[in-house]
């Protein structure tokens, strides 16, 4: 995902959608988006739809999978969860990290991504740094501050060879299943922030190939829109992924 970027279009069905309902799914939705490799199309599933998925996308390798968290550690006693190691061994390519829903319902601190972020990095795998602040923090005036705080522990253990294996999705925490969504403007302006963090930690060329996402209610009809500003990359969909028509329309709209 270097440089010049390509769209990238993410669906995270978190606890939705188990075996049976995946390969439904992707029998429907590979019916409708045809294979292209000007974009990157991933799946985030549950753990326990991860075979299903694989099995249901052999023979599309443009589509690509992976996992929703994972444990810093490379084994042990912590039941429920999933290692770096196990997540590549099942075939997954990416892995979502610091999502807000691990933030602020199960408490993961910001040091824990940048230890997660660095276990990803050491286990080939690309990790996905989910940031954003809730309407509180926005209203207060503080969301680029919270956004460079959440950043910051990530960047300080990334050597900049490894900038590139990154992507970056911002999703304002009050925009997520809200059906609210930030303004086309309020995105392209958080998105230039994230992309100056990284330019003042690594350079501006190695934060030029950094891909930034969107996410927080992104649907087919404001898709276009959002992904046609400036400095956003693409979209990490919760909701609207879940359905093959939807996400296939956005994934459409990427371009």
């Amino acid at each position: 995902m270097s440089a010049p970027r390509r769209p990238v279009l993410a669906g995270n069905w978190k606890m939705n959608h188990g075996p049976s309902d995946t390969a439904r799914f992707f029998a429907d939705f590979l019916n409708r988006l045809a294979p292209a490799d000007d974009r990157s199309v991933v799946f985030f599933p549950p753990a326990i739809s991860f075979a299903a998925a694989r099995e249901a996308l052999q023979g599309r390798p443009d589509v690509r999978l992976g996992v929703q968290n994972v444990h810093w550690e490379a084994s042990g006693a912590f039941t429920g969860e999933l290692s770096v190691a196990m997540a590549k061994d099942a075939g997954a390519e990416l892995v979502l990290v610091g999502h807000s829903e691990r933030r602020h319902v199960f408490g993961e601190t910001s040091d824990e991504t940048a230890k997660k972020v660095r276990a990803v990095l050491d286990g080939g795998l690309v990790p996905v740094l989910c940031v954003g602040e809730t309407l509180d923090e926005r209203n207060a005036g503080r969301a680029e501050a919270v956004v460079a705080e959440q950043l910051a522990p990530v960047l300080s253990i990334i050597r900049p060879d490894e900038v590139a294996e990154l992507v970056v999705a911002y999703e304002p925490v009050w925009a997520i299943g809200t059906g609210v969504t930030a303004t086309p403007g309020d995105a392209a302006s958080m998105h230039h922030a994230v992309r100056e963090r990284l330019a003042q930690a690594f350079g501006r060329e190695a934060a030029d190939a950094v891909p930034v996402l969107y996410g927080g209610s992104v649907k087919p009809d404001n898709a276009a829109e959002l992904m046609s500003q400036p400095g956003v990359d693409g979209v990490l969909v919760g909701g609207a992924s879940l359905d093959p028509g939807g996400f296939a329309a956005i994934c459409g709209a990427a371009g």
